[in-house]
């Protein structure tokens, strides 16, 4: 066991190593994975220079980098985000879903039948299921959110409209 003298400064632990990702579970590796991507989410039509003039890298490392998070299934495809009169006309709702035990699947199924719905997400806490759905208007909202509570297993059903969308990285 060696001393240390005193008033020397004592050697500091190497801190633990973060866990590896799991095998064959893509996941962002780094703070330019993360900047890139946040970039696209932004604006997917950003050219690849301007992504790399932005990041402060090559063009030919985004160019890579944008391969292998296509690749490995982190980014799943590029889309239009609509704006203005094509937003505004409509309205949108967030749905918490309440359902029967074992009712989920045929919940799920028609639920998946109405084309106003935008995402389902199964959730923890007080709704099994969580929708968004956006109606061309407040009568047309009101139907659905009828029809929904008319599904065989759907037990309640608490919505909250839409006012503004302050942050959109959809």
């Amino acid at each position: 066991m060696s001393a240390v003298k005193k008033g020397a400064p004592r050697p500091v632990p190497a801190a633990p190593p973060l866990p590896a990702p799991s095998p064959g579970v893509p996941a962002l590796r780094d703070q330019t994975d993360r900047a890139l991507v946040a970039l696209l989410q932004a604006n997917a039509r950003e050219s690849t220079a301007n992504l790399a003039r932005k990041l402060g890298i090559a063009r030919t490392t985004v160019v890579a980098r944008l391969a292998r998070l296509e690749t490995e299934g982190l980014i799943a495809g590029y889309t239009v985000r609509l704006g203005g009169e094509a937003v505004e006309r409509g309205v949108q709702a967030f749905v918490g879903i309440t359902v029967q035990p074992r009712a989920g699947r045929e919940v799920v199924q028609r639920l998946s039948r109405l084309p106003e719905l935008r995402q389902l997400a199964s959730v923890s806490g007080e709704f099994d299921y969580m929708a968004t759905l956006q109606a061309d208007s407040t009568a047309r909202l009101d139907a659905l959110l009828d029809e929904i509570g008319e599904i065989e297993g759907v037990i309640k059903t608490h919505t909250s409209v839409l006012l503004a969308l302050r942050v959109d990285r959809m």
